[in-house]
């Protein structure tokens, strides 16, 4: 599905006061690939999981949300500085990022897993990845998790501007495992190439202060009508079966967690 702009009618209708006249809401999005919840395709639209989610909640909270590229590392910052009015790109919800910016409700949340080779023998522990070389998708919970967790035990803790730029040296055996969201892993194991290579080493163990309490939209502090609007977003879509059917499009079971 390509990205739309979603009119607004009256925001009265859902009682957000102040929002009474249409107003466009800039959301961030980094164009770095990150199937199956966002990407850009050869003719320059947006597809993905993520992309449908955000369509609807903007249109249950009658928002007109049009998306604004910005590199990932770049997307707080952007926001701080008022150059987008939101992210909704995967961000999970930490202690960190909270004391910059403010997050909505959740709107989904799934495990942290380790890839790495069939047969390599490696566990997603501190013990298992002892002198291995563990990619990571820069600027991101997973790299900040192996750097807590594993950053004494593993050779190397190597970052990239993507995740598919990892899982590739992953393929090629420049680096012996990976760390990223379960479900961003999905697209590329079932993928020739990772069906070949690699499997799930399995979960790593959950830290709430680093990996979040679930991915939510980002917000400038302060922004509590916009914040407002997207929860009520949330709720509507997850209260009427649109959550579930958009999810279903691309998962084979529930991606909101607890």
């Amino acid at each position: 599905m390509t990205m739309k702009k979603i009119a607004i009618a009256a925001a009265l209708a859902l009682g957000l006061t102040g929002m009474a006249q249409a107003e466009t809401v800039r959301v961030g999005m980094a164009p770095e690939p990150y199937p199956p919840f966002a990407s850009v395709d050869a003719s320059g639209n947006w597809t993905g999981w993520e992309i449908e989610i955000m369509e609807a909640v903007c249109k249950a909270s009658e928002l007109e949300c049009v998306i604004t590229p910005i590199a990932w590392d770049g997307l707080i910052p952007a926001l701080t500085a008022g150059q987008i009015d939101a992210i909704m790109n995967s961000m999970s919800i930490n202690e960190e990022r909270q004391k910059v910016i403010d997050f909505s409700n959740k709107y989904y949340n799934t495990p942290s897993v380790i890839v790495a080779a069939k047969d390599a023998g490696i566990t997603p522990d501190a013990e298992g990845l002892s002198g291995k070389i563990l990619g990571v998708q820069v600027s991101t919970i997973h790299q900040a998790y192996v750097e807590k967790h594993f950053g004494s035990t593993v050779a190397e803790v190597k970052a990239y501007q993507t995740q598919d730029e990892a899982n590739q040296d992953l393929v090629a055996g420049r680096i012996d495992a990976i760390q990223a969201d379960s479900t961003a892993l999905d697209a590329f194991l079932a993928s020739a190439e990772g069906q070949a290579c690699c499997a799930s080493m399995g979960a790593v163990a959950n830290d709430p202060a680093v990996l979040g309490l679930g991915v939510g939209v980002g917000l400038r502090k302060g922004d509590d009508k916009l914040k407002e609007a997207f929860n009520t977003g949330i709720e509507a879509i997850r209260a009427d079966g649109t959550y579930d059917a958009i999810t279903a499009k691309y998962f084979a079971s529930s991606i909101y967690g607890e």
